[in-house]
C-alpha cells in the first residue's frame, strides 16, 4: 500500500512539475522559478496584429492580481515570458516596438531611462525567430534581467526601469488590450 502511495504522489508531482498552458501556438509554463522565487503563472494572451498571432506574454507573480497598478507598483520578484509563434515578429520590429513602448509608458518622457532602455534594446541584437523565448525578469534587490532561450543576455538596475517596461504591457496604453487582458487573468 505505502509503494502505490509512493508512486502516486510522484506521479501526480511530475505532473504539475511539467503543467502547461497553451496560448494559441505557443506553451507557457504554469510555474517558473527566478532568483529563488516560485511564480506562478497570472494569466497570459496573444499579441496579434490583423488576425495574425505574433507572440503569446504570459505574467508570472508569486500571488495572483487582477490590479495593473498593484502589479507595477510591486517591489516584488516578476516576470513576463515572451513566445514568439510568428516570422513576422522580427529584430527590427522589436526594437521598434520596445521604444515605442517605453514612450507610450513614460508620455515621452524618457530621459531619466534613456541608458538603461539603449542597454536594454542591444538585447535585442541578435536576429529574432519563430520560436525564440524571451523572459524578461524582475528580481527584487537585483534588478531586470532579460533572457532569451534562457541564455542571460544582461541585468538593468532600477525598479523605475522595472516599472515602465513592465507598463508596456500593463498600462493605460498597452501595446495590445488583448495580451494585457491575458496576463491579468481578466479574459
Amino acid at each position: 500500500m505505502k509503494k502505490i502511495t509512493l508512486v502516486l504522489v510522484a506521479l501526480i508531482s511530475l505532473s504539475t512539475a511539467t503543467a502547461q498552458i497553451r496560448v494559441g501556438k505557443a506553451i507557457l509554463p504554469y510555474e517558473e522559478n527566478f532568483g529563488d522565487t516560485d511564480l506562478k503563472l497570472n494569466g497570459a494572451g496573444m499579441r496579434k496584429v490583423l488576425w495574425i498571432d505574433m507572440y503569446a506574454g504570459g505574467l508570472y507573480l508569486t500571488k495572483k492580481s487582477k490590479d495593473p497598478k498593484e502589479i507595477l507598483d510591486a517591489d516584488e520578484t516578476m516576470a513576463i515570458k515572451l513566445n514568439i509563434v510568428s516570422g513576422f515578429v522580427t529584430q527590427k520590429k522589436m526594437i521598434k516596438a520596445v521604444k515605442d513602448g517605453f514612450n507610450r509608458a513614460t508620455f515621452g518622457n524618457t530621459k531619466a531611462l534613456d541608458e538603461r532602455i539603449n542597454k536594454f534594446i542591444k538585447f535585442f541584437s541578435e536576429p529574432i525567430v519563430k520560436n525564440d523565448i524571451f523572459d524578461i525578469v524582475y528580481i527584487k534587490g537585483k534588478g531586470v534581467t532579460a533572457f532569451k532561450n534562457e541564455k542571460e543576455l544582461g541585468v538593468i538596475k532600477g525598479r523605475d526601469f522595472k516599472y515602465a517596461l513592465f507598463k508596456i504591457w500593463l498600462g493605460d496604453e498597452p501595446a495590445s488590450e488583448e495580451i494585457k487582458n491575458g496576463m491579468l487573468g481578466i479574459q
